[in-house]
C-alpha cells in the first residue's frame, strides 16, 4: 500500500514546513536556527510561506549533519530528500 503522505515529504515547501515544526520542538535548536540564520521569530511567523525563509531552514539542517539526520529520521524522509528540498527552493 502506498504511503498517503510520500507526495507531501517530496513538496519544497512542505518539507521545510515540517522541519521547521521539528526544529522548533527543541528550544536549544531553534535558538541554535535563530542565532546562525539570523532570523526572527516574527520573521519566521510572516515568512512561513516564503521561499527564502523556507530554503533557510533546510540550510541550517544541511549545515549541520547532526541534526540532519536526526530530523530525516523525524520527518520519514532521507537526508538526501532534506538537501534536494533545499536546493528545490533555491532555483
Amino acid at each position: 500500500m502506498s504511503d498517503p503522505n510520500a507526495h507531501d515529504r517530496k513538496d519544497p515547501e512542505a518539507l521545510a514546513l515540517s522541519a521547521l515544526g521539528w526544529i522548533l520542538s527543541d528550544p536549544d535548536r531553534a535558538e541554535r536556527l535563530l542565532t546562525l540564520t539570523g532570523l526572527t521569530p516574527q520573521v519566521l511567523r510572516d515568512g512561513l510561506g516564503s521561499r527564502d525563509v523556507q530554503a533557510a531552514v533546510l540550510e541550517f539542517l544541511a549545515n549541520h549533519e547532526p541534526d540532519l539526520v536526526l530530523a530525516a529520521d523525524a520527518l520519514n524522509v532521507t537526508p538526501q530528500d532534506l538537501v534536494a528540498a533545499h536546493e528545490g527552493l533555491i532555483r
